[in-house]
């Protein structure tokens, strides 16, 4: 007899709270340049006859203002990546839209010692301080003021954008790049596709996207589909779709430093012809900069490239947006300003991280709105979550944990950040995500430890989605 936790069909979600506007999300097309500065030395012979793809923008002193965090000793080096939706030329296709935005904002590390990597993206409708920009190039500038994060990007182009993250972060950045919707898809289909699991099959009229479940490798189309759907994939937040493309990419980074790719030549020169066609970057990253890069990048661990996401938390006077939690953030900030190593922070959970936890949410009681509540805090702490819905029978007495034989080790990470909980087996589950129905007794989360730090260390490029 079903148990009326989870065998039903997911209802449509939960009615939700204010949310972020949402247009196409551009997070994962900027991250695909992160490829290029990853690529190894066995390309070090082909950059001179690439040059020519490569459009630069001028970034001067004066756009970005003599107050700049200080550059730190040694040889790191720290890129910003947006990723524009001007859709004009190749890119019209998916729709003309005067002008030019960016919803996605990210910075690259790379250590001094080249031991290590990091990607940190930062929420674009983060409620942020922004400094003053000059007017540039036609745009207006823009005024110190509190906004959201990417309003930088529409007042002064790229060089205010630069001049933000810098005055936010107190990490002096050294090089920009810019990546369009057509360079992403290119770049997709020179490495020959990119490999992600699908735990449901996906029937996307909005995203133009229709696949089936399981392991699918997806061409540069379906890839730019995948990373812009909505509400066919998880909680249809942007945050939970940043998580979801972080995966994405770090598949991407796997492939392109992989053997199949690099020791394929022609293969190779078609990656980095992709490459190069699709980004624009400052003066001073030329593909001499970029060479000298590669070769430093040889052996590099896959398990050092790590993604993250600036510490975040809801807004509570702007509904929608979130606001960075500052110590976190702060320490993270600084972690990447003095070239230190985010492995080196103490403290978290012992258990499978929370990062590599999939969690589908069942509404068991008659309160509206609360799966998707849940959902938040959830995300704030570093969870993915799959699916929101309901139970098949309402009301639920008891908040339960329902796992399958593979997702036992994941249920103590979530057990000890809920108030209290059951857990129960469901053995026919062919699933290693875990399934919260949340009940009448439901009690909440408990309370953030001052030295839980694991949402700052994200997840490395070796990461699985099909074994999340």
């Amino acid at each position: 007899m079903s148990s009326g936790l989870v065998d039903a069909p997911p209802s449509e979600p939960d009615a939700s709270p204010p949310r972020r506007r949402r247009r196409w999300l551009r997070w994962a097309i900027a991250v695909a340049v992160t490829v290029v500065l990853l690529v190894t030395g066995a390309a070090v012979g082909v950059y001179a006859r690439l040059t020519g793809n490569i459009e630069h923008e001028d970034v001067t002193a004066e756009d970005l203002g003599a107050t700049r965090p200080p550059k730190v000793a040694g040889t790191a080096m720290n890129v910003l990546i947006v990723g524009s939706d001007q859709r004009n030329g190749k890119n019209a296709k998916y729709g003309r839209v005067a002008g030019e935005r960016t919803d996605t904002i990210m910075l690259a590390h790379l250590s001094s010692q080249r031991d290590n990597a990091m990607v940190i993206s930062f929420p674009r409708d983060s409620v942020v301080q922004l400094p003053a920009c000059r007017a540039t190039k036609g745009l207006p500038g823009q005024q110190a003021h509190v906004g959201m994060i990417n309003e930088s990007f529409n007042s002064g182009g790229i060089a205010c954008t630069w001049k933000t993250i810098e005055a936010l972060t107190g990490i002096h950045i050294d090089h920009f790049v810019k990546v369009d919707f057509t360079g992403f898809k290119g770049i997709v289909n020179a490495i020959g596709g990119v490999e992600v699991c699908l735990p449901e099959a996906i029937d996307d009229k909005k995203a133009l996207l229709h696949l089936p479940a399981g392991k699918q490798t997806l061409n540069g189309e379906q890839a730019l589909g995948y990373v812009r759907a909505r509400y066919s994939l998880g909680d249809g937040s942007d945050i939970g779709r940043i998580q979801r493309q972080q995966m994405f990419i770090a598949s991407m980074v796997k492939k392109v430093m992989s053997g199949e790719t690099l020791t394929d030549p022609a293969k190779l020169l078609g990656t980095l012809d992709a490459a190069t066609q699709a980004i624009t970057t400052d003066q001073g990253l030329t593909t001499g900069v970029m060479r000298d890069l590669a070769g430093s990048l040889q052996g590099l661990d896959m398990s050092k490239i790590r993604f993250i996401t600036t510490p975040w938390h809801y807004s509570l006077t702007q509904p929608g947006r979130v606001e960075w939690v500052p110590d976190q953030s702060k320490r993270l900030f600084q972690i990447v300003a003095k070239d230190q190593s985010v492995d080196g922070i103490k403290g978290g959970q012992a258990k499978v991280g929370r990062s590599k936890i999939q969690i589908e949410l069942r509404n068991g009681t008659w309160r509206g709105g609360l799966a998707t509540e849940v959902a938040a805090f959830l995300e704030q702490r570093g969870y993915h979550i799959a699916k929101i819905g309901d139970t098949a029978t309402k009301p639920q007495a008891r908040t339960t944990v329902v796992y399958g034989p593979n997702g036992e080790t994941r249920v103590p990470t979530l057990r000890n950040d809920l108030q209290g909980s059951a857990t129960r087996a469901m053995p026919a589950a062919r699933t290693n995500r875990l399934i919260l129905v949340i009940g009448n007794d439901w009690k909440g989360l408990k309370p953030l430890r001052t030295d839980d730090t694991e949402a700052m260390k994200g997840f490395d490029a070796t990461h699985d989605t099909c074994a999340t």
